[in-house]
Parts: C-alpha cells; sequence; structure tokens
C-alpha cells in the first residue's frame, strides 16, 4: 500500500476521534447514576442578515452584489427560522430522553422559561426554538422593552467607565497583542486581511476607486470605552469585521459556495480565516477581564436566579455572540477552538448549556457545553435528533477541577458565579 492512503485512512481515524471527544460523550452506565434536573440554556440568535445594509459601507468595499437576503437588515432569515426550530426539536428529544420533560409538554406555570432581548432576531429565534421544544405548548417569549431596542440584561454595556478601569481595561486590551499591543493583533490578521480582500475584490471597489480605501490597515484599529454604551472600535478592523461578518452569513445561506464567495473558490481553511477577523474583533471587545465581567455582570446575575429558582426546570435566554464571549470570560473559562464549524468561538445559534445533575446520594453537579449546529449542519439544513444531534462541546473553567464524569461540584459553580458578580 503507498504511504498517501495510509495517510489518509490515519487522517481519516483522527478526524473520528476527535469527533468523538467534540461530542463529549459520557460513560455508558452515566445515565444510571445521575439524573437530570435542570438545564438554562443562553443561546445566541441563529442566522440573520447583515447588520448593514446593501448599500452601506459594506456595498462600497466591493464591486459584487450581495445576496438579496429574505429579511430585513439585522433580522433573522427564514433559513434561522427554520435552524432554530430544529435545534428545539433536537432539545425536546434530548431532554425527553433524560425524563426532564414529555413528548408533548405542556409546562405549568414557572416550569419554564423563555427570556429574549427585545431585538427582532433573538425574539424570532426564541419563538422558533419553543415551537421546535414545545410544539402544542402556545409559549409566551418574554421581553421587556420596545422591539428593537436592548433589554438591559443583555446590552453588553460600559456601567463604570472611571479612569482606574480604564487603564487597566486597555492594558489587558493590548496585552492580546503582544508587545506591539493594538497593532500587534492587527499585525497578527495580516493574512486573514489580504485574504478577504482578495474575495471582495477590493480594489475594484467604489471605495478603493474614489480613492477611500483599497486594503484593511494593521495599525489603525483603537477601542473605546464610553459608559452606558457597548465597547466600541474604530479603524480597519471595524470594517473587516462587519466584511467578515456578511460573507460568513452568505456562505450560510446562498447554496453555491463559489458564488457565496464572490466567484473564489474558497477551502474551509480559508472561511475559518475570514471568520477569524470577528473571533478577533469580539474577544478584543469583550473579554479583556475586566470589560467581561463589567459588561456580562446583568446576565449573570439572571443566569444565576435561574439556576436557584425553585420548580424552574428549563430556562431558555437569547441574546448575542457578545453574551455569550462575555460570559464565558467572565467565568474565566479555559481558551477553546470548537470543532466542525468556521466559526470557533460562538457559532451562529450556538448555545452556552448549564446541565444541573444529581446522584443516587443526592449530590449535585453541573455541566457546561456550548451546543451548535455545524457548519455542514447548517449550509445542509440537516435534520437534527439523537442519531443525528448538533456538536456538543464542553467547556472548562478555571480553577476548577471536574469530576471522572466531567462534571463540576454544583456549589463550587455557584460560588463561581457569585464571586464573578462581585467583581462588578
Amino acid at each position: 500500500m503507498s504511504k498517501r492512503p495510509v495517510l489518509i485512512l490515519w487522517m481519516l481515524l483522527l478526524w473520528a476521534s476527535f469527533s468523538v471527544v467534540a461530542q463529549a460523550h459520557r460513560p455508558d452506565d452515566f445515565h444510571k447514576r445521575y439524573t437530570l434536573k435542570q438545564v438554562v440554556v443562553m443561546s445566541r440568535h441563529n442566522i440573520r442578515s447583515p447588520l448593514s445594509g446593501r448599500q452601506s459601507a459594506l456595498q462600497r468595499i466591493t464591486p459584487h452584489e450581495w445576496y438579496h437576503w429574505s429579511s430585513a437588515p439585522s433580522e433573522l432569515s427564514l433559513r434561522g427560522g427554520a435552524l432554530e426550530t430544529m435545534m428545539g426539536q433536537y432539545f425536546r428529544k434530548w431532554l425527553v430522553s433524560e425524563g426532564l420533560m414529555q413528548e408533548n409538554e405542556i409546562p405549568a406555570e414557572g416550569a419554564m422559561r423563555f427570556y429574549a432581548n427585545s431585538k427582532q432576531r433573538t425574539i424570532a429565534t426564541a419563538q422558533y426554538f419553543s415551537s421546535g421544544m414545545l410544539p402544542v405548548a402556545n409559549v409566551r417569549i418574554e421581553h421587556h422593552c420596545e422591539v428593537g431596542k436592548m433589554d438591559p440584561v443583555f446590552n453588553p454595556q460600559i456601567t463604570d467607565d472611571n479612569e482606574d478601569f480604564k487603564a487597566l481595561a486597555q492594558q489587558q486590551i493590548a496585552a492580546m497583542g503582544g508587545e506591539k499591543g493594538m497593532t500587534g493583533i492587527g499585525e497578527k490578521m495580516a493574512d486573514n486581511y489580504k485574504l478577504l480582500e482578495r474575495v471582495l475584490d477590493m480594489e475594484q471597489s467604489r471605495a478603493c476607486l474614489e480613492g477611500d480605501t483599497c486594503h484593511f490597515r494593521t495599525d489603525d484599529a483603537h477601542v473605546y470605552l464610553v459608559k452606558n454604551r457597548e465597547p466600541g472600535m474604530g479603524g480597519s478592523m471595524r470594517l473587516a469585521c462587519q466584511a467578515a461578518d456578511a460573507l460568513v452569513l452568505q456562505y450560510y445561506e446562498e447554496p453555491d459556495e463559489v458564488k457565496a464567495a464572490f466567484g473564489h473558490k474558497l477551502s474551509q481553511e480559508d472561511w475559518e480565516s475570514i471568520s477569524e477577523i470577528k473571533d478577533w474583533y469580539g474577544d478584543v471587545l469583550f473579554t479583556a477581564p475586566a470589560v467581561a465581567c463589567q459588561v456580562a455582570n446583568p446576565l449573570l446575575r439572571t443566569m444565576l436566579e435561574e439556576l436557584q429558582c425553585d420548580g424552574r426546570k428549563f430556562t431558555f435566554l437569547c441574546g448575542h455572540d457578545s453574551n455569550i464571549g462575555s460570559v464565558l470570560a467572565a467565568l474565566d473559562a479555559e481558551d477553546y477552538s470548537l470543532p466542525q464549524t468556521i466559526e470557533k468561538k460562538t457559532p451562529i445559534g450556538c448555545k452556552l448549556v448549564i446541565e444541573k445533575w444529581e446522584d443516587a446520594e443526592g449530590q449535585v453537579f453541573a455541566a457546561l457545553n456550548l451546543v451548535y449546529q455545524s457548519t455542514e449542519q447548517l449550509r445542509n439544513m440537516t435534520l437534527l435528533d439523537l442519531e443525528n444531534p448538533p456538536v456538543k462541546f464542553p467547556i472548562h473553567l478555571k480553577g476548577l477541577t471536574a469530576n471522572d464524569d466531567g462534571l463540576y461540584p454544583y456549589e463550587a459553580l455557584m460560588k463561581r458565579f457569585v464571586e464573578t458578580i462581585a467583581k462588578q
């Protein structure tokens, strides 16, 4: 046998082994020793149209026409709604198999809660998910503000911009780029920028021809922290993130991969490289420890209240990637890179799932996982069930020790929540 077939076989076996790890399979006797008591889900909305309209800066930086979306800017797409319904159906199958609910359950008052930020894409995501999970229950989606406004619980805004905080936050952000600070971050993305420019055919764009911009600079990004506003960014990184975000969403929606890339043939690694720009942008704005503890504080309080709510067995909170990123950073999660997706941190529609388990002796434990549809499942609109599940990836918290089954003592997790909230 030649070396090449052996190498291919070895790679396939390695991928299969990695896939099993990524799915966080548990020992065969796990369900004989533990009973699922409660689940709290913090979800990102599913596929939406780009935040900016087609005649915005996005149109100026490419000569190509963007995908014609089924929804208005920033709103959930039809595909996003269908995919979220599938995810709700999977959760129904999973929770029924665990004995936490019945197949066609109509929950008792207070047993389940569906609470979304007051944006169309988050309310709609929660509605579609609940339709898949509880198809006969006619669930009411709770939201507290006028549609289109940000609910303070989900709004990752700065609440105290005193000089000491800003100095510490800017120092932590700059450290992400090493000795060169923000410029170092830009230089880390130099190859990503070049690929994005090539896919956009940026040198042929109106912005370039009119003398505005032909390239993404690596040395002009800056972060501003203003009270009662989200952390913000100026410079090329912001525009590059907008373009990368729109391209990734276009890739999910457009069946023709070449058409999705404006006529370019891209590899999986290329799409990951484009998406990495978004990951860096989110990390810079929302995951510095000082920033994360502040912007995630209202949501952490809500999650803790849900985990301690008597009679509550399921909670679905729906917000944004910034919510999941800042919550995980505030809780001091170990760094991770997600498999089977081009979005390595907070894929579209992903869910941070906190599971509460009890053993035969009455001891209570907790597990944290990110659950998400793989890129292939998103593009192919794959039906989900227990035999064809979404990806389930375990999240580990620094300083907490899990048992042999991968579960944390429940009180240790509650203590982490309380201590993190107190940092505000």
